[in-house]
């Protein structure tokens, strides 16, 4: 398949659809809008949407029906990386190339904006009750997930298991538990919610959650690895920021080459694992590809 394509393809789709949703402000709420979507529409590449509307299709589902919960999660993901660039957290200054939403506008407004897109993502996907019309349950099933991946017990824990380890050593075992929680919770709430809203068996929506889980992990490995070898022209974003503030990584820990190796291992198991789905997974199995190679 063209994966180029595909991804411009469900790229263009996700943006209309967010355009949608989050329109230009107006009234008391103009600045905050302004602020919201100064950062949702900074140039992302919409991979949770996308690995959400990969997984409808794998399961043979409609895309329309997962594009609310393919466009919450992107809200969702972007809430996050207006907080972790706050001062608190990372204090980044680029965030795809352009300046963090703190930077661009001040820290009270950033705060709010990524407050605002958290909460806009869940009436997004409370919204969409019409289009399950008979299947209420398996939305709340959806809303439940991905409400756990990026609150404490994923995405949020995850954070705060980051922040407490940075300058000191941990081993491997911890070290993946936080990027499980941080990185790979969401992406794998990502493509099991496109699994269950396409109306995937359990065993369908098993094999994507076992995919989901290890690209969750290969992701943070190679974001990793673009930290120590990427450009910053590229990545939008400064690289070496990980040393700089003694954070717990792939390479450090086990050294840049084995930490590419064992990246390639998980993700030929992840790929392995969707044989049950036939083609209608291979948009999965390129974008996994892919992440072994990018760039940004």
């Amino acid at each position: 398949m063209d994966l180029k394509a595909y991804l411009q393809d469900r790229r263009g789709l996700v943006n209309r659809a967010l355009e949608a949703y989050l329109p230009q402000g107006r009234g008391p709420a103009f600045r905050v809008v302004e602020a919201m979507r100064y950062s949702l529409f900074a140039g992302g590449k919409r991979l949770r949407p996308i690995l959400c509307l990969a997984g409808a299709e794998a399961v043979g589902g409609d895309t329309g029906e997962a594009l609310p919960v393919a466009c919450a999660l992107e809200m969702i993901h972007t809430y996050s990386l207006i907080h972790d660039d706050l001062p608190a957290m990372d204090d980044d200054d680029l965030r795809r190339g352009h300046p963090t939403c703190h930077r661009q506008f001040d820290e009270a407004t950033a705060i709010l904006a990524g407050d605002g897109l958290l909460t806009e993502a869940f009436r997004l996907m409370a919204d969409a009750a019409p289009k399950f019309e008979g299947r209420e349950a398996l939305l709340l099933e959806v809303i439940q997930l991905i409400a756990q991946a990026a609150g404490y017990q994923g995405m949020v824990g995850g954070q705060m298991l980051d922040l407490e380890a940075e300058g000191r050593q941990v081993t491997l075992k911890e070290l993946e538990t936080i990027h499980r929680l941080k990185t790979g919770a969401l992406l794998t709430a990502a493509v099991r919610a496109g699994g269950l809203v396409g109306g995937g068996s359990r065993a369908e929506v098993t094999a994507l959650t076992a995919f989901g889980e290890k690209f969750g992990l290969v992701f943070q490995i190679t974001d990793d690895l673009l930290d120590v070898e990427g450009e910053a022209a590229e990545m939008g974003k400064s690289p070496g920021m990980d040393v700089k503030k003694g954070k717990a990584t792939y390479p450090a820990l086990l050294g840049v080459d084995k930490a590419r190796e064992w990246a390639r291992r998980l993700m030929d198991e992840a790929i392995n694992g969707l044989a049950p789905l036939g083609e209608r997974a291979e948009p999965l199995r390129e974008i996994g590809r892919y992440l072994l190679t990018r760039r940004s």
